[in-house]
């Protein structure tokens, strides 16, 4: 027997000891933490190994030996992540100072995008949580900034060494090998620079998001005394720049840890963090389900790129379409057709604010996803069947285990307090995410 069989066959007998009941004097029934905990154990050694840090234990997030994390670095990226005061370099000067990083990647939706199809420049409006952003009439569909694929959160970026869907960003780790493919003239080749995939990511996307690091604004604000106090070994001719703002914004991303949900709680100790029906989940994730063969290490991710099925984007709303190379995932980058429609792995915190999954968002609920995993039957019929991961395949789960699951995904893993890692206000005093009219309207700001 596989040792894969074999500990889907531990986990039912586990979850079916842990819910049922006894008239046996002599039972005694075993709490399911500790059975969690075991397991823990058995696959990780501790279940400390799980344990996200905190976000000012820069010694402890992983980083870029190239850009060590420090809390100057950390300060300002914050800003200017949030910073619409960069947007210095739209299509159309309608959009002048209205947009940001966080337009994208917001804490209100879990750091990804409210909407389907992210809108930096041309966007308008907000709504609670980013739901409400939408094109600009005055714009053409060409001359948005307008994403082809679900925007990714930032959420435990610190645990991925290459960024985005399909693994372009970042110099090292599984990218070396692919350097015939940092097209020059495109975002890819600011793997030249040879940072990691957060570093990589950040810099390019000042460019491709047309935002603008402007020594006149800069000098104009505090910003100017930020970047002296994060950069401070930098010559000052070459201390204002897209490379080190880019350098900064990662280490802040770095930072943005979902480090207060009950499942880390617990981990640290707090056995009451979560409930029974939590609990029972997460025996199914780290048992039956399988689910941590792929989303793995403490920020449940992993870096593998797998083939599901799923949809890209698609439909009357998609904005631009989906091109060749996006529908391909990580073969669309390495040129590589057994890597053709393989995506990466993304991280499972803060999935409770999110309204779209895939990376085509195919799906609109937690609960969608795992029954999809669960039948293992895929909805693009483009996707040769051939070119499905072994790994997709039904689970056969009861429809109380996906529910338990989705429990622990939603409950368990869910940080409630993720505006911490936004700023008060900006340097600039400009409304963020957005700073349209209508989002500010909805936002109450002035």
């Amino acid at each position: 027997m596989n040792q894969s069989k074999l500990l889907s066959i531990l986990s039912v007998v586990l979850l079916a000891f842990v819910t049922s009941c006894s008239s046996d004097d002599n039972y005694v029934q075993i709490p399911a933490e500790s059975f969690l905990e075991q397991r823990l154990v058995d696959l990780y050694g501790a279940k400390e190994a799980l344990v996200l840090p905190y976000s000012n234990e820069f010694n402890l997030i992983p980083s870029d030996v190239n850009n060590p994390i420090t809390e100057a670095k950390v300060t300002l990226g914050k800003f200017l992540f949030h910073e619409t005061g960069l947007a210095k370099n739209p299509n159309m000067e309608e959009s002048m100072n209205t947009y940001s990083c966080a337009s994208c990647h917001h804490a209100s939706a879990g750091f990804q995008s409210g909407i389907k199809q992210g809108i930096g420049e041309g966007g308008e409006g907000f709504g609670i949580f980013g739901e409400s952003r939408h094109k600009n009439a005055m714009y053409l569909d060409e001359d948005l900034d307008i994403q082809p694929i679900r925007s990714p959160t930032i959420l435990n970026a610190a645990y991925q060494e290459v960024m985005l869907w399909n693994g372009q960003f970042g110099a090292s780790g599984i990218n070396q090998g692919t350097e015939a493919n940092w097209t020059t003239g495109t975002p890819k080749e600011t793997n030249n620079l040879g940072f990691e995939g957060v570093e990589t990511q950040a810099i390019a996307g000042l460019n491709v998001h047309r935002l603008l690091i402007d020594e006149d604004f800069i000098f104009s604000t505090t910003y100017k005394d930020m970047f002296d106090a994060a950069f401070p070994n930098v010559a000052p001719a070459e201390r204002y720049t897209r490379v080190n703002a880019g350098l900064a914004i990662a280490a802040y991303e770095r930072t943005v840890l979902p480090n207060q949900a009950p499942f880390q709680q617990w981990l640290r100790g707090d056995e009451s963090a979560l409930n029974e029906d939590e609990t029972k989940g997460a025996i199914l994730f780290y048992g039956k389900a399988n689910c941590y063969a792929c989303h793995s290490g403490p920020g449940l991710n992993g870096m593998d790129f797998y083939a599901l099925g799923m949809k890209d984007l698609e439909g009357p709303d998609v904005i631009n379409g989906v091109d060749d190379a996006t529908k391909r995932g990580r073969g669309g980058f390495t040129g590589n057709s057994e890597d053709d429609y393989k995506f990466k792995t993304p991280q499972l915190y803060n999935l409770k604010d999110v309204s779209f999954f895939g990376h085509g968002g195919s799906l609109t609920t937690v609960k969608d996803v795992v029954d999809y995993k669960n039948e293992g039957i895929q909805e693009n019929m483009n996707v040769p069947s051939a070119a499905l991961s072994p790994l997709f395949t039904p689970l056969n789960l009861t429809e109380e285990e996906v529910d338990y699951i989705v429990l622990f995904l939603e409950n368990a893993l869910y940080d409630n307090n993720l505006q911490r890692y936004e700023p008060l206000d900006l340097p600039s005093g400009n409304c963020f995410p957005n700073a349209d009219e209508q989002s500010s309207i909805d936002m109450g700001c002035d």
